[in-house]
């Protein structure tokens, strides 16, 4: 079935001259005003090139942060649920209420079923030495789980096994700070590294990890040394004051029990030390609020942004009053001659448009830059999403159509006598 649309002829001498605005007489007449006044249509392009500029740049920052904080966040682990011990007071004489130990990973794995794995974690800071070279570092006693659960991958060498941690074995997978600083000249595989009194040898070196987000601070793991948590309890002296454990770290089976499980560990451990003196951190769940956050920063970030487009129109419309004042002659001219109120209009709203399209071109060039040179400088992570570039060179667009169209309609609604007559 064949559907014929007939248009009725306003409508379709309305589309010739919608077509004549783009590629006819009244495009060439428009940009030869343009050229006649260089400097004048320079800077009132400038409102617009800064506007476009500082909406790519502001939120190219933003974007950065927000893959910065994803990719911390989720190095965590999303299926992963946290339990850290909260620092305590060195000087107080009083024993602190609650200890996390060994007893309280057995007892979640053994009521939680949604428990797919779990990792011990111990850490003191010591002062790592060779032969020559010293580097105060973190020692983290661990599980060969641990380096699963939270994804850690090795540069050369491998991790050390459950056997060599049955067996209190004194091995050690180094992270790559520490390899550069102890070893930067040697191969370190199988280097002797000695901590506390005690020597230990390199069986691996980590790749290279980036910073990660526990709680509220910030975890580099590139300058920690990896033991087996068994070797820690029972060679090195621990203060009788600090729990047997740091932190625990549990994977959940099934993502979407994530949260219901954190809330059944919590009653758990509340049940078994009748106390909440610790921190529980939820990747998942820090990864939901960081992204609300994120959305209102961007929010807000646009907003300043879009303020230097408002001005930049505002001062597209302020120039154009002032060019169709100073070019009332010339109105009255071509009103003579037998232009149209529409081809008047139409000419000083090409101008204004084509004027803010020039200048979000520009822009989105200096946005580019901007970002680049944040990034080479600050060494702040950027990222220009497509989306901003589309978004600030669309509303560049709609800023020239709708600040250019006011003067556009003055100009044609000028009398072609009273214009003629105009000094």
């Amino acid at each position: 079935m064949t559907v014929l649309f007939k248009f009725k002829k306003p409508r379709l001498n309305r589309l010739k001259r919608i077509l004549n605005l783009v590629t006819g007489e009244q495009f060439s007449i428009s940009v030869e005003g343009l050229k006649e006044h260089k400097t004048r249509s320079f800077l009132t392009m400038l409102g617009i090139i800064f506007g476009v500029a500082a909406v790519i740049s502001m939120l190219a920052i933003g974007e950065g942060a927000r893959r910065k904080t994803m990719n911390q966040i989720q190095s965590l682990g999303l299926n992963n649920i946290i339990i850290q011990n909260k620092d305590e007071d060195d000087e107080s004489d009083s024993e602190p209420a609650f200890k996390l130990g060994l007893a309280d990973r057995q007892a979640i794995a053994e009521i939680l079923p949604t428990v797919s794995c779990s990792a011990p974690v111990v850490e003191e800071e010591y002062e790592a030495s060779t032969l020559n070279r010293f580097l105060d570092v973190i020692v983290t006693g661990t599980e060969p789980v641990y380096f699963q659960l939270i994804s850690l991958h090795l540069e050369k060498g491998a991790f050390f096994t459950n056997q060599d941690n049955s067996l209190f074995q004194k091995v050690c997978v180094i992270g790559a700070d520490v390899a550069a600083e102890l070893f930067p000249v040697e191969n370190p595989m199988g280097q002797v590294i000695k901590i506390d009194n005690i020597w230990f040898t390199v069986i691996g070196v980590l790749a290279y990890q980036p910073v990660s987000v526990a709680g509220n601070s910030e975890v580099n793991l590139n300058t920690h040394i990896f033991i087996p948590v068994n070797t820690v309890l029972v060679r090195f002296e621990r203060n009788p004051r600090k729990s047997e454990l740091d932190q625990i770290i549990i994977q959940i089976s099934d993502s979407r029990y994530v949260l219901s499980s954190a809330e059944f560990i919590e009653k758990i451990l509340f049940r078994r030390h009748n106390e909440e003196n610790y921190n529980l951190i939820v990747p998942e769940q820090l990864l939901r609020q960081s992204e609300e956050t994120q959305k209102i920063f961007n929010i807000v970030m646009g907003a300043i942004a879009g303020i230097s487009l408002l001005v930049g129109g505002i001062g597209i419309m302020n120039i154009m009053l002032a060019s169709v004042l100073e070019r009332t002659r010339e109105i009255g001219i071509r009103r003579s001659l037998g232009a149209t109120k529409l081809d008047i209009r139409n000419q000083f709203l090409v101008e204004a448009i084509i004027l803010s399209l020039i200048g979000g071109i520009i822009g989105i060039v200096i946005g580019y830059f901007l970002t680049y040179m944040v990034t080479l400088y600050s060494e702040w992570e950027t990222a220009v999403s497509l989306w901003s570039v589309l978004l600030s060179f669309g509303v560049s667009s709609i800023v020239g159509i709708l600040f250019g169209y006011y003067p556009a309609r003055k100009a044609a609604d000028l009398n072609p006598i009273e214009a003629l007559r105009y000094e």
